[in-house]
């Protein structure tokens, strides 16, 4: 592991400098046994310290294969049989490695800084023994991005609204198009969720304003024995000049519609083992199925190179010119960062706690 001081922080909650990413404070305490130094307490730390890495006695590229076969969709019996492993350290590192890219994704992609254009949301819905799960996830259709997920027993207004909130908190004040199916709640949640309270110093609640230039499309489609028969586009809120605008910038035209949350939850379905029917993976607890749902996310988004997203790079040579392919990621089309992270980089990437002042 490259012994970079710029990334760490101290993890020493009586340390004034807690959680102060590039404060100068860090420095080198051993390299061979990959130590920092905080010089304000004095407390020395491991490198792997607040990262799923902390204190796994395996070898960091082994683990960061397992992880990267589990996000695919490998069924964990495999990997037990072919790496020889106990099935509960598998077990570790997947819990473990989940909650670690769920903070990850709260950390680099709901931070309010996305120009996202046009977003489209839909759900997966899962029978188990005696229920049925939902999970429920929105797109940014331009960069491919995944935004999170929901998981709920029930398909409901928290379950959309949950949705909606993390689309809300990842995106810039700007233009934006959504689209979704023809659930009713999807309309209710996002005039209800999109909105900004207007503070003008006097007391009390202030007044929530709606965001300007929210502009909502639903896609109907009408089934007969499973086939579609036929499907309505109507635009909900907005102006239609608008919005064929935005479908021109994020999908070079056409009409509304949702084939592209369509396609991503195809990709969850076929990467979530706990979806498949009679499986060991029992899909039975919703933070089992929130934990997995996030690891898929999070290596879809930074460590999956997507073909739509390619850009052309022409390159002189003796005959004129040829094209070079230059390969990006949802994470890479979107702006979070400049090259394709791998499982290993992703576990190590290391998430500051929020600090006392910063949560006030």
């Amino acid at each position: 592991m490259d012994m970079d001081t710029s990334q760490q922080y101290c993890p020493n909650p009586k340390c004034p400098d807690y959680g102060v990413v590039g404060g100068g404070n860090i420095g080198i305490h051993s390299r061979k046994e990959q130590r920092f130094r905080c010089k304000t307490c004095g407390k020395t730390f491991a490198a792997t310290t607040g990262t799923p890495l902390y204190r796994r006695h395996h070898d960091h590229r082994l683990i960061g294969w397992v992880i990267s076969l589990l996000a695919h969709g490998c069924p964990k019996q495999a990997i037990v049989i072919t790496f020889h492993l106990d099935p509960r350290t598998v077990d570790a590192w997947w819990k473990s490695s989940g909650q670690h890219c769920q903070r990850v994704h709260e950390a680099t992609v709901l931070q309010g800084g996305l120009d996202l254009v046009q977003v489209q949301m839909d759900e997966i819905r899962h029978k188990i023994q005696g229920a049925i799960i939902w999970i429920a996830m929105a797109i940014a259709v331009q960069s491919k991005l995944w935004l999170g997920a929901t998981v709920s027993t029930h398909r409901d207004k928290h379950l959309i609204r949950g949705l909606v909130e993390l689309v809300k908190a990842a995106a810039l004040c700007r233009p934006l198009l959504l689209c979704f199916d023809g659930l009713q709640t999807y309309v209710s949640a996002c005039r209800r969720v999109f909105r900004s309270p207007l503070r003008t110093g006097k007391p009390g609640r202030p007044r929530l304003v709606p965001w300007p230039d929210i502009h909502l499309g639903q896609v109907i489609k009408r089934y007969a024995k499973r086939r579609v028969t036929g499907v309505t586009r109507r635009l909900v809120q907005g102006e239609q000049s608008v919005v064929e605008r935005l479908l021109q910038v994020s999908q070079n035209g056409g009409v509304l519609n949702t084939a592209f949350i369509e396609r991503l939850n195809g990709t969850f379905r076929s990467r979530l083992s706990l979806l498949t029917r009679r499986t060991h993976h029992l899909a039975r607890r919703l933070g089992r199925v929130e934990t997995a749902v996030y690891l898929v996310g999070c290596v879809y988004n930074f460590c999956t190179h997507h073909a739509s997203l390619r850009l052309p790079l022409y390159v002189a040579c003796g005959r004129g010119e040829r094209v070079h392919w230059v390969q990006r990621t949802p994470a890479m089309a979107a702006g979070l960062t400049d090259h394709r992270w791998t499982v290993l980089e992703l576990l190590q990437f290391k998430v500051p706690p929020q600090r006392l002042e910063e949560a006030i």
